[in-house]
């Protein structure tokens, strides 16, 4: 007996985006197209690439295009990765340089095949970019480094305008959305991070299934480890192999989300439904 589908849910009207426009987009366009540069923005077919590059950010991922783990909502492929290039830390340095880039967001797959998770080539990265392109400033968007304590502090001693690390979801989803992660030990490289003096992030995804109860809770969690920033979007379904989308979020409840989370003390928050991690990133140095 043959399985029905679950059916998806449609698209609400709020979920559409503009087409984008402006020079400034035109000329990070033509730049990326002619140099073969390679941005998250285009990978993730992200919705805000357009306003993103019009103000002059974007975002890069490092440490290859392969991740050992297999989150439910994420499209990026799973396997065993290629060896970590050396040479990367300079090419990506050189794309920020070459596209004018004014805010670098740069993340990575995780690379928990590597005896440092990667950390080494993300502090080369960050030297390499304020070596080559010091008129930018920089967001790290880091994996958890399976708690390695030792390997996360070799990204700090790199000391990246901000650090942001994502919570992605709920506690009780977190088993079946990041299959390979735990809810207390990314909390606990938050703790760690504004234990360092580092300028913190956070970002979580609504729509899969959270109670009301549970968003307050993960924002009370986040605030209770001194998280600066947080953006706060709707999960958007990227293949049928990936966890359906359960709700689709109102623009009015995420409206009512950032006005609680501005009440408990963060600096900036980023909610709504088109929000993505790196939003407004530009705008979170302080």
């Amino acid at each position: 007996m043959e399985s029905t589908p679950v059916a998806r849910i449609p698209k609400p009207k709020w979920l559409r985006v503009k087409l984008p426009t402006g020079e400034n987009y035109k000329m990070v366009r033509s730049l990326v197209d002619e140099h073969k540069l390679h941005t998250i923005c285009e990978s993730g077919n992200c919705p805000n690439m357009g306003e993103c590059w019009g103000e002059g950010t974007a975002t890069f991922m490092i440490l290859g295009n392969i991740c050992t783990r297999s989150c439910g909502f994420c499209a990026v492929a799973t396997g065993k990765p290629l060896e970590a290039d050396p040479m990367e830390p300079l090419r990506v340095a050189r794309s920020i340089q070459l596209m004018k880039v004014k805010h670098a967001v740069i993340t990575s797959v995780d690379r928990d095949d590597l005896s440092d998770g990667g950390a080494n080539i993300w502090a080369d990265t960050i030297r390499a970019v304020r070596r080559i392109s010091p008129g930018t400033t920089m967001e790290t968007l880091i994996p958890d480094f399976m708690g390695k304590w030792d390997n996360l502090q070799i990204v700090i001693d790199a000391a990246p305008d901000i650090v942001s690390h994502n919570l992605e979801t709920v506690r009780r989803l977190t088993k079946q959305v990041r299959i390979q992660a735990k809810y207390d030990r990314s909390l606990e490289v938050l703790r760690r991070l504004k234990q360092a003096g580092m300028k913190t992030k956070s970002g979580v995804m609504l729509g899969l299934g959270e109670s009301e109860d549970e968003v307050l809770e993960t924002i009370d969690d986040l605030a209770g480890v001194g998280v600066d920033v947080l953006t706060l979007g709707q999960y958007l379904q990227p293949t049928p192999k990936h966890l359906p989308v359960a709700e689709f979020v109102t623009p009015e409840k995420f409206a009512e989300y950032k006005e609680i989370a501005l009440s408990k003390g963060f600096r900036f928050v980023e909610s709504g439904p088109l929000v993505r991690s790196s939003y407004h990133a530009e705008k979170h140095i302080f």
